[in-house]
């Protein structure tokens, strides 16, 4: 039976409200990015500029203060910046063409293709329950695009299918960004892995600003509706790539995963209540196949999952402390013998100085009995 009082712990409630934390932040950056698509401004790269900037500012001083060798080649930083621009600007990109609602059901994509990824190059092993969970997640995903194919005409987008593509792809960058956040965070540092995304983030973004968002930016009326959700994007995106490793290391990724998927159904509340829009009725659906599958893949490891893998990490301890004591015993077996062998040939040498010491004698004997009888 369930112990609510040992489950309502600080740590849990703590957990709790920092997730629902970061889902709100995530669909405040929806809300931004979809208030700046709905007045004209399309500067998708600019929107993440400062983001960018603000991680390599704070992160890079604690950086700089700890004067610390890097524990990652500086172009593996590139590399993930790259990534991670891309992935910012087509799912910014994506509010031009299609609504709120399905650009952030659609970024659940990114899930079965983190599962993908991780089982390629991190030869991460899925259970069978965590596969359904995807499935049904997929399964979801799909009707949200042919909502968006048979209701085109409603006030979700120009280009509802265009914009599915543009999220779809934006998802799988995120996807690649993630198994490089992971494999850098295990094998470097969190602080390092922040200052140079965001130092290489900012660079590509500024020149990828100059090249194709230039005379977008010009073009801008700077008004404080505008201002605003400008500025809101980039601090929320700050803020949501400080405290989800805060909320990894507390409560895990089973934890995370469950808070965002809250962002969906704020960001349906935000549609019909801010909006005015209507929502598809498939849309319902697809909100209900995305929380089912998200939850089966969540819930994959159980209790006695985890108590079965501690039984085996036990046992891996005790075998290699058995192998410790064979191989003291061996060691000690070996020194035992050792000695054995060095007593053998003390006891060999000592009788054969010994018997050296007597023919010596005998023979002075031999002498003196010779010299008397001379």
């Amino acid at each position: 039976m369930v112990n609510f009082k040992q489950f309502w712990t600080k740590k849990t409630l703590v957990g709790l409200g920092l997730g629902q934390f970061l889902s709100l932040l995530i669909t405040s950056t929806g809300f931004s990015s979809s208030e700046l698509a709905k007045r004209g401004i399309n500067a998708p790269t600019s929107q993440s500029f400062l983001n960018y900037v603000l991680l390599s500012v704070v992160y890079g001083s604690v950086m700089l203060y700890r004067r610390q060798a890097l524990k990652a080649k500086w172009y593996y930083y590139v590399i993930l910046g790259l990534v991670d621009v891309e992935a910012n600007y087509l799912v910014v990109k994506a509010y031009q063409y299609t609504s709120i609602t399905s650009v952030m059901l659609l970024d659940c994509w990114s899930i079965p293709s983190v599962m993908l990824l991780t089982y390629i190059f991190l030869k991460t092993k899925y259970r069978y329950r965590k596969i359904a969970g995807v499935i049904v997640c997929v399964a979801g995903l799909v009707m949200v695009v042919f909502s968006d194919v048979h209701a085109g005409d409603r006030s979700g987008g120009s280009n509802p299918r265009k914009g599915d593509l543009l999220v779809i792809a934006g998802a799988t960058l995120y996807a690649i960004s993630n198994v490089s956040e992971e494999f850098l965070v295990k094998n470097a540092d969190r602080v390092e892995l922040m200052s140079f995304l965001g130092l290489f983030g900012a660079i590509i973004s500024a020149i990828q600003i100059s090249i194709v968002e230039r005379n977008e930016l010009k073009s801008i009326h700077w008004t404080a509706g505008a201002a605003f959700p400008f500025f809101g994007f980039s601090l929320a995106m700050f803020l949501f790539y400080s405290f989800v490793p805060v909320l990894l290391k507390m409560s895990g990724s089973t934890m995370l995963n469950l808070s965002l998927l809250t962002s969906d159904m704020w960001a349906v509340v935000i549609q019909i209540f801010a909006y005015h829009e209507k929502v598809d009725w498939m849309y319902f659906l697809a909100f209900v196949a995305v929380a089912v599958g998200l939850i089966i893949y969540s819930g994959g490891d159980t209790d006695d999952d985890q108590s079965r893998a501690d039984v085996a990490d036990q046992g891996t301890e005790r075998s290699k402390h058995f192998d410790e004591e064979a191989g003291f015993d061996n060691l000690n077996r070996g020194n035992t013998v050792g000695s054995s062998k060095m007593g053998d040939t003390s006891r060999h040498d000592s009788m054969t100085s010994s018997g050296g010491r007597e023919t010596i004698e005998n023979m002075s004997i031999g002498k003196d009995m010779q010299g008397k009888k001379s």
